[in-house]
């Protein structure tokens, strides 16, 4: 944790940038209200223009992500003054519904309670939306990077159905109390259907995906405060659904059978099988999604958007800081902009972090070293 002085420390270079436009004096007064309240207090309380600006600062400086040409239009939503569980997953949901917007998606945060005297809220869930996974004599229904995950779910009293595409239930927990989890309401999940515009058996493998990623489970940091439950949300590009969600040999694992239902031989490698099997699923991804009027980006597009936003934060006199191996989609790499471009990778804030699961013991131990794993008692 901070001192008091890192605390003054921390506040006055995000005021500095959060007033750069405003009148010296005004600036002067509010850094001397907040020194007030840190040693008075031991802490200080952003006003909700100045958590709006933190959490479009923190995706602008978050070096993973593609899509940060968009930060400035993130809604943060001030959900501070909630301490019960079931309020907080009333604001979750109404997170999503803002969120999804009938599938016109809207970029939104949520900003619970800081993390004061040891005590935080967490969300147990890596993503709002997730579907389950459920083992049985080594063959796994649903998705595999859930298991451990659900099982931790059932053994809190979740009754699943079992099947391929089903909705995790919302775990929070705060401070040492029981968890608690929760159903998310249908009509809050918009799903689309994965059609494609020409190979009809799609339709047979009654694959689908859900039209908004909301992560749960990293933190918001900005100036010395630590907000342990900071639910964000953009769109999708359509590679991190199909390349990764249902290709991924660890995941869904739908090459082979797009493959087979190809009529394409899997016996040798330079016959690229897997690579026009991978074709297929990304054009259908994206069909589908723009067949049922939910917004989503190509990894083509976003390659564009990305180098934008480069040229801008130049013009603005801040220097991009990207991870070369999360801005490079996982397809047809070399053919866009990003993948000729070198960055530095150096971790400012506001920023998200990862953070050690509640649920699993264990999880710090492979995050260390991680600049991005949230060091904090």
């Amino acid at each position: 944790m901070y001192s008091k002085e890192e605390y003054v420390q921390e506040a006055e270079k995000f005021i500095k940038v959060h007033h750069q436009d405003k009148w010296y004096e005004k600036k002067l007064n509010r850094l001397e209200s907040i020194r007030e309240q840190i040693y008075s207090e031991g802490t200080w309380t952003p006003t909700k223009d100045e958590l709006k600006k933190g959490g479009q600062m923190a995706w602008r400086n978050s070096s993973r992500c593609i899509g940060r040409l968009f930060h400035m239009s993130l809604n943060v939503k001030d959900k501070r003054n909630l301490t019960d569980e079931n309020e907080i997953f009333e604001a979750l949901v109404e997170h999503l519904q803002e969120a999804t917007n009938e599938g016109r998606i809207k970029p939104v945060m949520t900003v619970f309670r800081e993390r004061r005297k040891g005590e935080e809220i967490r969300i147990w869930n890596k993503q709002l939306v997730r579907y389950a996974g459920f083992e049985n004599d080594g063959v796994i229904t649903g998705d595999p990077a859930e298991v451990e995950f659900t099982n931790k779910c059932i053994g809190l009293g979740w009754k699943p159905k079992r099947t391929a595409f089903e909705l995790l239930p919302i775990v929070i927990q705060i401070g040492n109390r029981e968890p608690k989890w929760f159903e998310l309401p249908r009509k809050s999940v918009l799903e689309v259907k994965i059609t494609h515009p020409e190979l009809h058996f799609f339709e047979e493998l009654q694959l689908k995906w859900y039209a908004v990623p909301v992560i749960t489970d990293m933190a918001f940091r900005m100036a010395g405060l630590e907000y342990t439950a900071a639910p964000f949300s953009g769109w999708y590009m359509g590679t991190e659904i199909a390349a990764r969600n249902l290709a991924d040999e660890n995941r869904y694992n739908m090459l082979p059978v797009v493959a087979k239902k190809m009529g394409l031989s899997t016996n040798s490698r330079h016959d690229l099988w897997k690579d026009r099997a991978l074709l297929e699923i990304n054009r259908a991804v994206l069909y589908s999604f723009k067949k049922a009027g939910v917004m989503i980006t190509d990894h083509h597009t976003a390659s564009r958007q990305f180098m934008k936003f480069c040229t801008r934060e130049k013009e603005a006199g801040r220097e991009v800081m990207a991870d070369w191996s999360w801005i490079v989609p996982p397809m047809s790499a070399s053919t866009m902009e990003v993948f000729h471009k070198q960055w530095q990778d150096n971790v400012s804030d506001p920023n998200f972090y990862y953070q050690e699961k509640k649920w699993k013991k264990t999880a710090g131990k492979k995050l260390n070293g991680c600049p991005y794993y949230l060091n904090s008692n």
